[in-house]
């Protein structure tokens, strides 16, 4: 089971994933507004057992998925983070001796099946498919060494970036990355207990079917336990921040020609363990 959060009948829910749909769980848990909540409280134990062996209550098809966390304090996004990454800036340097980052904003994400929207101001959408740790036990200065025992859930991201906009100042890309709805994240969230479940996994992103992107968790330049200490030097983080960790080579500004996302494009991100995310296309 995953923990999911859902639009249903008009009011938002959260709860576990069941064959053939959801099961809602928020009404027997009023204490928790959100998986946010849930997350802080300590309470993801709890949640799966009262869930087993329950059907579902939402069936596929009679619900929205929304991005899992709906409500974090924070979204740290991780830049240049793969080899070929790195390689594609020919500046010489093997590796950045520092990691980048920059945030996002919750509203800048839509939820597994919902569109990415392509905004009238410009037609350069991108994709980015990435791997995003959901904190789950908050801490300042943490250990590299206690980082992985922080988390809470993996999950998925599609950090959608509007590409001209990236590059409108000298010093930031934060006004690229955070159109409305123009990244996702989902479908659910992925209970994490073993750090196999992100030292090397494989990750991809399809755009209609054609591989374009794909390596693994374990060639990243800067680990998840690395991002964790570094980020925590810096911000507190708390239950439910999200770090989105890095994407492969492989967007589309990279084509020569680039090649943009248009309405009717279905990207697919996936990584092993964790399952996949399907958003298509729409203008605004």
């Amino acid at each position: 089971m995953n923990l999911v959060t859902f639009t249903a009948d008009g009011r938002q829910h959260w709860g576990v994933t069941a064959p053939g749909g959801v099961v809602a769980l928020s009404g027997r848990f009023p204490q928790w507004r959100s998986l946010r909540d849930v997350i802080a409280a300590g309470g993801i134990a709890q949640v799966l057992e009262t869930a087993q062996g329950k059907e579902a209550s939402h069936p596929d098809g009679s619900f929205r998925w929304d991005i899992p966390v709906p409500d974090p304090e924070k979204i740290i996004c991780v830049g240049v983070n793969f080899p070929d990454r790195n390689a594609e800036y020919k500046d010489g340097q093997d590796a950045p001796p520092f990691m980048s980052l920059f945030p996002r904003f919750a509203r800048s994400f839509t939820g597994h099946g919902q569109p990415l929207i392509r905004p009238p101001e410009s037609p350069q959408l991108d994709y980015e498919g990435e791997i995003a740790v959901v904190i789950g036990k908050g801490g300042r200065r943490i250990p590299r060494a206690e980082a992985l025992g922080h988390i809470a859930a993996l999950t998925l991201c599609n950090e959608g970036t509007i590409r001209d906009w990236v590059r409108h100042a000298k010093f930031n890309v934060t006004q690229g990355k955070n159109w409305d709805r123009s990244g996702a994240m989902g479908p659910w969230l992925v209970p994490f207990a073993d750090p196999a479940q992100i030292e090397d996994i494989a990750l991809e992103t399809r755009v209609n079917g054609a591989l374009r992107q794909s390596d693994r968790t374990g060639r990243m330049l800067f680990p998840v336990a690395e991002q964790i200490a570094y980020i925590s030097t810096f911000t507190t983080l708390v239950p439910g921040d999200i770090i989105v960790t890095g994407t492969p080579t492989g967007a589309g500004a990279r084509a020569t020609p680039p090649v943009w996302l248009k309405p009717g494009d279905v990207v697919e991100v996936r990584a092993a363990g964790i399952g996949a995310l399907v958003n298509g296309v729409a203008d605004e």
